[in-house]
């Protein structure tokens, strides 16, 4: 591939982790343009015609992803797009698909796997099928992250949102560190 087809668009808030995902891809030749958000991914695409995107599906004020993907898909159909998202669930997956993604991960995905979903475009109608159930204790500890998430980390508000007494949420908090 020419560093023309290896143009990549990502779209994270997250500065630290943004800068880290394009180092990574940076030195397996891709040439990364970097967004926060909506807007700026509009302004990109002005310029840049990408082959392949990194969208994050929650950017911050709330902000949604799949509005990038749905405008990615719109400006190239040949864009594969990856969603990657620290929330998931069947039906953020099933919209984002729907608007164009090609694929989307659950965070904490590598470079290995993002490059890996690059490749898959196409379904695997063999793909082992699992029965892993989530468990209770994993089910809560999402929602207690993305209570605190969307309370700018407050534990007090998280509490009273969760419906739970705040010194309750400390002690499960102080069990697993908030990642």
């Amino acid at each position: 591939m020419s560093s023309a087809q290896k143009l990549l668009v990502l779209v994270e808030d997250d500065e630290a982790f943004a800068r880290t995902l394009k180092r990574s891809f940076e030195r397996r030749d891709y040439t990364v343009v970097t967004a926060a958000n909506h807007d700026e991914l509009v302004t990109v695409l002005e310029v840049h015609r990408p082959a392949y995107a990194v969208v994050d599906l929650k950017l911050a004020g709330g902000a949604s992803g799949l509005t990038c993907v749905q405008t990615l898909h719109a400006a190239d159909p040949a864009t594969t797009i990856v969603v990657l998202t620290g929330f998931a669930s069947i039906a953020t997956a099933v919209e984002a698909i729907k608007l164009g993604a090609s694929h989307y991960l659950a965070k904490p995905s590598s470079t290995d796997d993002i490059e890996a979903a690059f490749g898959k475009v196409e379904g695997d109608p063999d793909m082992a099928l699992s029965a892993r159930p989530t468990s209770i204790k994993t089910l809560e500890w999402e929602r207690i992250h993305e209570t605190l998430a969307d309370t700018g980390f407050n534990i007090s508000e998280a509490a009273r949102r969760l419906g739970m007494h705040r010194r309750t949420l400390a002690r499960k908090l102080a069990k697993r560190q908030v990642t």
